[in-house]
């Protein structure tokens, strides 16, 4: 039996209880990775996702955003980086409606399948030549840069949390490079939030920067998001 949902403001959620999918350890299989299978196989979020023909269960994370802050508007133009495996892609197209005007263009350096109504490159974000490329692509200023990007975790934390946060500061150099006035940016950080000097240049280029955990985050994951809103523009 599947999880029932509700919607509303902050997204879908998930009520009720389904019937728990228990994993036995196969040969050769660490039990890491098989207690990583069963989480998966009893996550609504998962299941949900490949009901509504998702790549991820992270798409649930951009919509709940979204719904709660209504950036992602008919006609808007996006640019999502590191957005493999295309969940967040595929929002993007949904709400900004390419067939009303709207542009998507993903880039990662793992190359995923087409998504109908946006452009993706193939291409590591980080190379040098990553922000002309895209530039290119684009028809004019942006309405929004998202960066879910995020690098392999080490198990050191610390590290963890300064790859992230490069990531972090990269996207938002691209945002202030492409963004319009009034444009959003929307970025991976770790718990904790964004490092002090990130953080005092976003609010000085936003009117208004938060974060935010949305409820299809993991609660034991370490992940949030920062969402800076109204670039003041230049």
């Amino acid at each position: 039996m599947a999880a029932n949902k509700q919607g509303g403001k902050g997204g879908t959620r998930f009520t009720g209880r389904a019937k728990a999918v228990r994993v036995k350890t196969a040969r050769g299989r660490k039990i890491g990775s098989t207690l990583w299978l069963e989480r998966q196989l009893n996550d609504p979020y998962v299941q949900e996702a490949k009901r509504q023909g998702y790549r991820s269960r992270a798409a649930f994370k951009l919509r709940e955003m979204d719904d709660d802050l209504r950036f992602l508007k008919p006609g808007a133009r996006v640019v999502d980086l590191g957005c493999a495996p295309g969940g967040w892609t595929q929002v993007a197209v949904e709400r900004v409606k390419p067939e009303k005007g709207g542009q998507v263009i993903g880039i990662d350096i793992t190359a995923i399948d087409p998504i109908a109504g946006a452009e993706i490159l193939h291409h590591d974000f980080m190379a040098d030549d990553a922000p002309d490329l895209l530039r290119a692509k684009l028809g004019g200023p942006t309405d929004v840069v998202l960066s879910d990007m995020a690098a392999a975790a080490s198990g050191h934390p610390p590290t963890d949390h300064a790859r992230i946060m490069a990531l972090a500061e990269a996207a938002h150099a691209f945002a202030r490079e492409v963004l319009r006035p009034g444009g959003v940016y929307v970025a991976k950080v770790l718990r904790g939030g964004t490092e002090r000097g990130l953080l005092e240049q976003l609010k000085r280029d936003f009117e208004k920067v938060k974060h935010i955990k949305p409820p299809a985050s993991r609660a034991d994951s370490a992940e949030m998001y920062v969402v800076a809103t109204g670039f003041r523009g230049g």
